[in-house]
């Protein structure tokens, strides 16, 4: 499974950074982008700088309805038809409306399978409603997060359900190290990514220097 850092707000020349999240998914069955940062034109330029073509995109996972995670739908709907959207069943019906004129719309409510390797955690959270991502491989499973709203905890103690975790990457937002719940979550991961909207970011990294990643726009993970 390969996963490239589409969209984020870290700088990393020639691609163009802003405040969201994206990333791009490639496996043997699937190829596919989870949430599109919030301005599409920075989502194009930079999927184009990385050879990606659009027309081989068939399935698009959006993790929750904030601006910054769903954004550039809207320039890649206009760009490509041809695949499925999974949005959680919490989004407004005029949402869900506007999406539907376009493609194929799954909405999402329970844990469901995607692809031969890729689940959804299903939505989780209560004000807000979240999907993540579960990829399975040989090593152990992968957790991908939007922005983990409904709290990093919820969210790996139900993906552990299918198997245990190897990697979670993606936007933990205001992970309090100093809960224990949150620290002792983390302490088995052997990879860890944080992104986007992580406020904690120095202090995971202190924590566990060896499972630390750094995620950057561009950068490519292969698991």
């Amino acid at each position: 499974m390969l996963i490239k850092i589409l969209y984020d707000n870290s700088i990393n020349k020639p691609y163009i950074s802003g405040w969201g999240f994206s990333c791009y998914l490639e496996d043997e069955d699937v190829k596919m982008i989870f949430d599109t940062g919030w301005n599409g034109e920075i989502l194009l330029s930079n999927i184009d700088s990385m050879n990606i073509k659009l027309d081989e995109i068939n399935k698009i996972v959006i993790s929750h309805s904030h601006w910054d995670h769903i954004g550039g739908l809207n320039h890649l709907l206009e760009k490509h038809r041809d695949f499925d959207i999974y949005i959680p069943q919490s989004f407004s019906e005029n949402l869900k409306n506007e999406i539907k004129r376009y493609k194929n719309v799954i909405e999402v409510n329970s844990p469901q399978k995607i692809t031969k390797n890729v689940w959804t955690t299903g939505q989780l959270g209560e004000k807000i409603k979240e999907q993540s991502l579960l990829i399975k491989t040989q090593k152990g499973n992968i957790i991908l997060t939007g922005c983990a709203h409904p709290g990093l905890d919820k969210i790996i103690k139900e993906s552990e359900k299918l198997g245990p975790i190897y990697a979670i990457i993606g936007g933990f937002h205001d992970m309090n190290l100093e809960k224990l719940n949150n620290l002792e979550t983390l302490r088995n991961i052997p990879i860890i990514i944080p992104c986007h909207c992580t406020k904690n970011i120095d202090s995971i990294k202190r924590e566990f220097p060896i499972a630390y990643r750094e995620c950057k726009i561009g950068f490519e993970f292969n698991f």
